[in-house]
């Protein structure tokens, strides 16, 4: 699915601004913001980070060359849009050599410039795609298998071939890559004590790598740096990464902290973890009513329920009595797992033809595009066949 064109708009003095809002369209191009100069547009193309760049200037403005060149170097691969109040032959080839992929003249019509960007965008091929899926994996009790369940649905979306990071927002006692078998040398820490602008080259330099493909960004290592992460810290990195990823996928630690809180208002869908007991069951129930009274819709959760077929008296349409739905993924119990945690390899890759393994795979599933569903694949076959 396409979005809008994300697109900063940068005004010089010299132009009016009303001449510029009513040039632009209204459908197709979304505007992220407007600079008034030229002085701080390479920050807010970072800060929003534009699609494209479209530039109001009169043919007497002399910074406009330099800010093209700038704009260039920096992102070759966004374009840059020209609108200009008078424009003289000299001008337009100044513009155009700066780097600049089209220029034309105010005053003009919304449809002409949409036309203008959409030309631009597809001459440099630049994708414009919605921004990643965004899966919170919750647990409000602690040791229902939140970092199991959310290492085995990052690796089997990465195995898939789509680009995926994880991140552990377990800030005190995170262990993701411990699950993983990896110890990366940088961690969440080092990125916010690091300092400077943050942007996605800095991000992708505190990503470790896992075999299947899988990008993560590693909890603190020791529970006393856990301050060093704020709240803001993790909503530019989920931006950051979103814009990067076609999956990012977010482990949490127990209850409804402020990183919590905020990475569900940031999620597009919920991973609600919960095993078969009577106090895990009860926090499961608590946990969604808790999302319900945050407004998040009850179409965007995923219940999963771990050690699933452990026999404790405890049956399958009790734990929709106690809950108030069924869960949607039932994750058998298997002397594997634990063993696949220890060995730091998740059981979709160790034992993938266990059921513990299709139970994540299905769950993998419910967060595909419908076209690469298994069963869409099934009934295409059968349309052909027919």
């Amino acid at each position: 699915m396409t979005r809008a064109v994300r697109a900063l708009v940068a005004i010089d003095p010299a132009v009016r601004r009303d001449s510029v809002v009513a040039a632009l369209p209204q459908d197709n191009v979304d505007v992220v913001a407007m600079v008034d100069g030229f002085k701080d547009v390479s920050d807010a193309l970072e800060r929003t980070r534009a699609d494209l760049l479209l530039v109001a200037c009169d043919h007497e403005s002399g910074d406009v060359i330099d800010l093209i060149a700038d704009a260039r170097r920096n992102r070759p691969d966004r374009p840059v849009v020209i609108l200009c109040s008078g424009a003289p032959n000299g001008f337009v080839r100044q513009v155009l050599e700066a780097g600049a992929d089209d220029i034309m003249s105010l005053p003009q019509a919304p449809d002409n410039v949409r036309f203008l960007i959409e030309k631009a965008m597809a001459r440099r091929q630049v994708p414009v795609h919605d921004p990643a899926r965004m899966i919170a994996v919750l647990g409000p009790k602690g040791g229902t298998g939140k970092t199991l369940t959310a290492c085995n649905l990052a690796v089997l979306l990465a195995s898939s071939g789509h680009r995926t990071v994880l991140i552990d927002i377990d800030l005190q006692f995170g262990d993701i890559g411990l699950a993983l078998g990896m110890r990366p040398e940088r961690t969440m820490y080092d990125l916010a004590v690091a300092g400077g602008d943050l942007d996605a080259e800095k991000v992708e330099d505190y990503l470790a790598t896992h075999p299947s493909g899988l990008r993560m960004l590693i909890a603190p290592a020791r529970p006393d740096q856990a301050a060093q992460v704020s709240v803001e810290l993790l909503r530019n990195v989920y931006a950051i990464l979103r814009d990067q990823f076609d999956y990012v996928i977010v482990d949490t630690p127990p209850g409804f902290t402020p990183e919590v809180i905020t990475t569900i208002d940031l999620s597009t869908d919920i991973c609600l973890v919960g095993t078969l007991d009577t106090l895990s069951l009860k926090n499961t129930r608590l946990g969604l009513e808790t999302l319900t009274l945050m407004g998040y819709p009850a179409s965007r959760i995923s219940l999963v329920l771990n050690r699933a077929q452990t026999r404790v008296g405890i049956t399958e349409g009790d734990v929709a009595d106690v809950v108030g739905r069924k869960p949607d993924v039932l994750v058998p119990s298997d002397r594997d797992i634990p063993r696949s945690v220890n060995e730091g390899t998740p059981i979709a890759i160790s034992h993938p033809k266990s059921d513990a393994a299709k139970a994540f795979t299905a769950l993998m599933t419910r967060y595909l595009p419908e076209a690469d569903r298994p069963e869409a694949g099934r009934r295409r076959l059968l349309a052909r066949k027919a």
